[in-house]
């Protein structure tokens, strides 16, 4: 490698990470590349509700050397475990050591259970893929116990909580409540002894989003046959049951999406200023304050409409772009945050989109989201790779033999 060159480390293999990587080599930088991430492969996370009803994992499960073959982006598995402004180095948990000219910081965030006893040994988290995967294994042993159990335990196996009306729980709730139909079916367990519960602590689900949408989404729920309930606060959990302040859940299955917090690695920086929900305080160019060449993108960033995944592209397309100014010595503009669009599958075939300002439901809000899908896939991937991982949700990847289907 030319000593010369200016090193660019990129950490986490998000969606932040991976745009901040593409750009750089898009725009064919001066400097060495390399992108750190703790899995070698980038997870859609906006398609993680799909895994868990019986979708094969590779529609989300896109691998990084797919992104970045024929690129100049070096990718490098391991955890950073330790950052160290003053010197300009970062540690891996392999014991390996980086050192960088100009950092970004992109980890993304990791479920947060407010302390609520319980929740972080008993609940089902849901952000990644490994989490997605243990939930869609627990979801078939309940089923498939049903059919030795007596009435009243067959009620409890049978009853799915989640917490959280956010996007995720939007989801993950509508599509659960048509995927277990056909669980049932196949487990020959009655259908009416299914209950999906989603609950939320503000007055109506989807609360960052204009409350028409969130009234029709739960309308839409409601006729899936999912009980929407709000102004609850979840107080505990314990093996069987989920205590409310006001009624308690009988329940082996409690899904939590209800909170995230930045990843805990931004605390134990020195040098990093945080805001109150912990994410790192940086200036009109995503530049940590008082700290040189070193940016935070994505949920950690204390910007507004941090948290989305479209805002982690814009971020990282923004510092790519700004590294590019810096090496060269030039005058970057500032970064202008912007509001996002949204997208809300509720089951097959159907979604709540807004788009442009003007609010799409059903089938057109479908296709436009599928659409979303589609272009994110092709901005990251060759043509025939894009169709070929946008097509992979047609493939059935089931748990038990029961419901496995037949390739005969």
């Amino acid at each position: 490698m030319n000593d010369t060159k200016k090193r660019i480390v990129i950490v986490g293999g998000g969606f932040g990470g991976v745009s901040t990587a593409l750009k750089l080599s898009k725009l064919k930088v001066n400097a060495s590349i390399t992108l750190v991430t703790d899995k070698p492969h980038f997870e859609y996370y906006a398609g993680l509700y799909r895994v868990v009803t019986g979708k094969s994992p590779l529609e989300v499960c896109i691998p990084l050397r797919d992104i970045f073959d024929g690129t100049s982006v070096e990718v490098v598995i391991d955890k950073i475990s330790e950052v160290h402004l003053s010197t300009s180095a970062l540690k891996g948990a392999s014991g390996s050591r980086y050192l960088y000219d100009y950092l970004v910081l992109a980890l993304g965030s990791e479920t947060a259970y407010f302390n609520i006893p319980g929740l972080e040994k008993s609940a089902f988290g849901f952000k990644s893929i490994t989490e997605a995967l243990r939930l869609k294994q627990h979801l078939h042993e309940a089923f498939e116990s049903c059919e030795k159990q007596e009435s009243d335990k067959k009620v409890c196996a049978a009853h799915i909580v989640l917490v959280g009306g956010g996007a995720s729980g939007t989801e993950l709730a509508a599509e659960l409540a048509q995927y277990t139909k056909i669980l049932a079916k196949k487990h020959k367990l009655d259908p009416s002894l299914i209950t999906i519960d989603l609950i939320e602590e503000a007055p109506r689900i989807l609360p960052i989003l204009p409350e028409s949408v969130s009234k029709v989404v739960t309308q839409r729920l409601r006729r899936l046959g999912v009980n929407v309930m709000c102004n609850r606060t979840v107080i505990k959990e314990d093996v069987e049951t989920l205590y409310l302040k006001d009624m308690n859940v009988k329940t082996k299955t409690v899904i939590w999406t209800a909170g995230a917090m930045p990843n805990r690695l931004y605390r134990d920086v020195k040098g990093f200023q945080l805001d109150k929900k912990g994410r790192v305080v940086v200036d009109e160019y995503l530049q940590a304050v008082n700290v040189d060449n070193v940016f935070v993108i994505g949920d950690a960033a204390s910007v507004m409409y941090a948290g989305m995944a479209q805002t982690a592209i814009r971020h990282g397309e923004y510092v790519g772009s700004m590294i590019s100014v810096k090496l060269k010595n030039q005058e970057g503009v500032e970064f202008i945050p912007r509001p996002t669009d949204f997208a809300i599958p509720v089951g097959t075939g159907w979604a709540a989109t807004i788009w442009m300002g003007m609010h799409f439901y059903g089938i057109l809000g479908w296709w436009l989201r599928r659409a979303a899908d589609l272009r994110y896939f092709f901005s990251i991937l060759p043509l025939s790779k894009a169709l070929r991982v946008f097509t992979k949700g047609k493939t059935l990847c089931e748990t038990c033999a029961i419901c496995a289907p037949d390739e005969s």
